[in-house]
């Protein structure tokens, strides 16, 4: 099952990882404020980075649109606190080896790479509002301008 646009968000449990510890992060952690959720196919690869970059160097100005941002990939947590530490991200990453979490948003497809096909994560970004709802979805994103283009329309959403 993907969830649509005007869904809530059903039960899960995933690991969100900072730079030096991880926790449980569950539908309840998506309440009472805007949550941006960007996929991404991997870490400390050139268009991953700099999408995270770029998220957070406008974390800042989400925050103060009462907005909490998270990347999703399959990584590991040990990657992925490699990742943020390294690149100094002002946000946590969901760790979804499983795969559980990219399915739910539909983001685990077959993809295809010079003439190969294999599984992996569609660059994609979701907003969720306060009350655990999906209001917007981007898919198969580009990633220059992207984290500015989810500000101006989180900014929109909220007048």
């Amino acid at each position: 099952m993907t969830l649509q646009i005007g869904e809530k968000l059903p039960s899960f449990s995933v690991t969100s990882v900072s730079a030096n510890s991880h926790k449980t992060l569950t539908q309840n952690d998506f309440l009472n404020h805007y949550t941006v959720i960007y996929f991404y196919p991997k870490d400390s690869t050139p268009g991953c980075t700099t999408e995270g970059l770029d998220f957070s160097a406008l974390a800042p100005d989400f925050l103060k649109l009462n907005t909490q941002i998270y990347g999703a990939s399959l990584d590991s947590i040990k990657r992925h606190e490699n990742f943020i530490t390294k690149q100094n991200f002002s946000f946590e990453l969901i760790s979804d080896p499983e795969t559980e979490f990219c399915k739910l948003f539909g983001v685990y497809q077959l993809k295809k790479n010079f003439g190969k096909e294999y599984m992996g994560i569609v660059r994609s970004t979701f907003i969720i509002n306060k009350t655990g709802e999906l209001i917007k979805e981007w898919r198969n994103v580009k990633v220059k301008g992207h984290a500015q283009e989810v500000l101006e329309t989180l900014k929109n959403l909220q007048n």
